[in-house]
């Protein structure tokens, strides 16, 4: 998901976002570690949608729910 599609959303479904986020990537880590992993980017992309997620609630944290859809 892209930051643009990130920020649309609420915090409650950010939080949900980010919960399922991480649900992937610890599957992701599992297969890696079973060596089932068919596309080993897939584990980046998830890491990165995580930072992306916890970056935009870090700057609602901080600069208030102006910036709230």
């Amino acid at each position: 998901m892209k930051a643009s599609e990130m920020h649309t959303l609420t915090a409650e479904e950010l939080e949900q976002e980010l919960e399922r986020l991480r649900e992937e990537a610890f599957n992701l880590r599992f297969q890696l570690a079973t060596k089932q992993l068919s596309d080993h980017n897939r584990l980046a992309q998830v890491k990165r949608d995580v930072a992306r997620a916890k970056t935009i609630l870090r700057e609602r944290e901080l600069f208030g729910s102006e910036e709230e859809a």
